[in-house]
């Protein structure tokens, strides 16, 4: 298969240089708008051209599309990839406006075509262990849930913002945290085997007072830093998801934690491990979830002129939960990241297109990740009013047989 990247910010080469690696793809190009990044990645990851815009990218022969923009741009331009017959990689979210999702949704629905959310949460260990154990019956009926994240701005995100929002930085350094809402979500909706059906959020208006999360400058009209959600599930259960970015927290610890409250065990992820616990007592399970720090070999790109605070993001390997046995050989020491997550990113991309199946993360999955948050944040601009939120159906069976 033949990709075409939109967008080549401080995240893309991540992914990238996995693709690079892959030996079921051919050819890689990228755009940007600023022509030196994707001139530098060009020449980094040894890529084969860039193109002048994304309307270039758009009209010329690649096979698949990813939009790796800024956060609030990625629906237009996945309907825009999707109208040129391309299949579709997006970053999360998958869009931040319900419309958009109902019109990838349908579009996908209509075309065949392949859309996957890079949602890092589904192969976060802690999840993996998670979904395994309830798809076994281990933790009996789980009812309570609860999904995280945890990024406080000064890890990291101040730098992200100016890097990428230039001399206007702060208007966008203000986007709302319950519209990326998939790295708690997704985690709690990637081990259960249901969806959100409604919601009541709480936002903490911020009181830092340096014109981020300032109403007056920002182009969202935001000025909510932290806030904490609470979902009521098709299954009965109880969701309940927190997104923090003013907190006391370090670099380099769990920003995503989940912990599973079921009848006969419960699994709690802390910022720095875990247990399972059942009526006999209490274990610790956290070497199941540490993530090796692997070295890239000669042949694995580099990740260069990435900001420090972000490199935890970036540099772990594998955990025990995850199993490698069904990844290309060339990953073998190549950078991971995301507790374990891009590898298998990126290959479930080039499985699902090349094929033609749907893939785990599909247009109605990302759908039920992303959803609850933009509902979430309506939520809460109507002081915590439960709302209902919209579900777009199961989708097309995913054969998991495919991505193992």
């Amino acid at each position: 298969m033949r990709i075409g990247v939109i967008g080549t910010g401080q995240f893309a080469g991540s992914l990238v240089g996995l693709w690079k690696l892959h030996p079921d793809v051919t050819r890689i190009t990228v755009t940007d708008l600023v022509a030196e990044r994707a001139a530098e990645h060009l020449q980094r990851y040894g890529l084969d051209a860039v193109h002048d815009s994304a309307e270039e990218l758009l009209a010329s022969d690649c096979d698949a599309v990813v939009v790796m923009t800024q956060r609030w741009t990625h629906g237009e331009l996945v309907l825009r990839a999707l109208e040129a017959g391309k299949h579709v990689y997006s970053a999360v979210p998958m869009s931040i406006s319900a419309d958009e999702i109902e019109a990838i949704i349908a579009m996908v629905d209509r075309t065949g075509l392949v859309y996957m959310m890079g949602e890092t949460s589904y192969y976060n260990p802690a999840v993996v262990y998670a979904r395994d154990s309830i798809a076994a019956g281990d933790f009996g009926r789980v009812f309570y849930s609860e999904g995280d994240y945890v990024h406080d701005m000064d890890n990291g995100f101040y730098a992200a913002y100016q890097f990428s929002g230039g001399a206007d930085w702060k208007a966008t350094a203000s986007y709302p945290p319950m519209l990326y809402p998939t790295h708690a979500v997704g985690g709690v909706l990637g081990a259960l085997p249901t969806y959100a059906t409604s919601v009541s959020c709480i936002g903490v208006v911020d009181d830092r007072g340096d014109g981020v999360f300032d109403r007056a400058v920002s182009m969202f009209d935001n000025d909510f830093s932290n806030m904490s959600a609470h979902f009521k599930l098709a299954d009965g259960g109880v969701m309940r998801t927190n997104e923090f970015r003013r907190v006391g927290h370090p670099v380099g610890v769990h920003e995503s934690r989940f912990r599973f409250y079921g009848t006969d065990a419960v699994m709690e992820q802390s910022s720095t491990g875990a247990t399972l616990s059942d009526r006999e007592g209490i274990r610790d399970i956290s070497e199941l979830f540490y993530t090796s720090h692997a070295e890239a070999d000669g042949s694995a790109p580099q990740l260069t002129g990435i900001d420090p605070a972000l490199v935890h993001s970036f540099s772990s390997g594998s955990a025990k939960v995850h199993d490698r046995s069904r990844l290309p050989e060339q990953y073998e020491g190549a950078p991971n990241g995301h507790e374990g997550a891009h590898h298998f990113l990126a290959d479930d991309f080039v499985r699902a297109v090349t094929r033609r199946t749907q893939p785990p993360i599909n247009a109605w999955v990302a759908a039920r990740f992303t959803l609850p948050g933009i509902i979430a944040q309506a939520s809460a601009l109507s002081d915590g009013e439960r709302l209902p939120i919209p579900d777009f159906g199961d989708g097309p069976t995913v054969d998991l047989a495919a991505f193992r």
